[in-house]
């Protein structure tokens, strides 16, 4: 077994055990869409949207939701805590680089965000009737694209602050305004037409555009794409030049 599948696997360990942690990235989009989807408006077809209905709109939400849940608010503080514990410095001085670590934690919550994406979109199409995805190719690079916007993000946050303490607090200050841009309180497609443009420019809600046009049968724009991919481009290069092992 090499060295970085030893590390996988004993992170898989503890992360299983992390009842809080997986309960707000797999769990938490789902129950709150099922609480949407029992509003009984928001079952219904409604002329403003184009004839969708709200709960249509808020399953690329909530899949959005999950990968904000799993980048900022579940991966950061795992990192610096390593990182403060002095983990990563020991780790030097070892066979096992400490990127093997970050690595690991990487994939582990990126595959715990996904799973939470394909339970959103089950739910919404067994419990409430919401179609699945029409353009799957697009649905499926707009999700990838918008996951690693929130891990490097996450990133991001953990390369500038020094401290855990600091990282939950940065971590949250960038947490809500990324729900707002996902459209978790108003999706992005009901926003008034200048708030919904100047959205589009950020990385969650060019995001939730492509995730709903896949959803609907047709190729997600380019422009969406595109500010997606740079944003991750941007944020990858801020966390390796600022990020700190010691």
């Amino acid at each position: 077994m090499s060295a970085s599948t030893a590390v996988l696997r004993a992170e898989f360990r503890l992360f299983s055990r992390e009842p809080f942690t997986l309960f707000w990235i797999v769990a938490f989009p789902t129950i709150l869409l099922t609480i949407l989807g029992l509003i009984p408006s928001f079952r219904e077809p409604d002329p403003s949207l184009g004839g969708s209905r709200v709960i249509d709109l808020y399953v690329p939400v909530n899949v959005l939701l999950a990968l904000i849940m799993a980048g900022i608010q579940a991966l950061p503080p795992v990192l610096s805590g390593y990182r403060e514990r002095g983990i990563l410095r020991r780790m030097s001085t070892t066979p096992v680089r400490p990127g093997s670590l970050l690595a690991a934690q990487i994939v582990l919550h990126s595959a715990a965000a996904l799973g939470s994406a394909l339970l959103v979109i089950a739910v919404g199409r067994l419990a409430f009737g919401v179609a699945l995805p029409g353009q799957a190719p697009g649905y499926l690079l707009a999700l990838l694209l918008g996951a690693l916007s929130a891990l490097a993000l996450g990133a991001a946050v953990t390369a500038v602050t020094p401290t855990t303490k600091a990282t939950a607090v940065v971590g949250s200050v960038v947490f809500f305004p990324a729900m707002f841009l996902a459209g978790v309180w108003v999706p992005v497609q009901a926003m008034p037409d200048l708030l919904r443009r100047v959205v589009e420019y950020f990385p969650f809600g060019a995001a939730s555009q492509a995730l709903h046009q896949a959803a609907e049968g047709a190729w997600p724009d380019w422009t969406h794409l595109g500010v997606t991919a740079v944003w991750a481009a941007v944020l990858i290069a801020a966390a390796v030049r600022w990020f700190r092992w010691e």
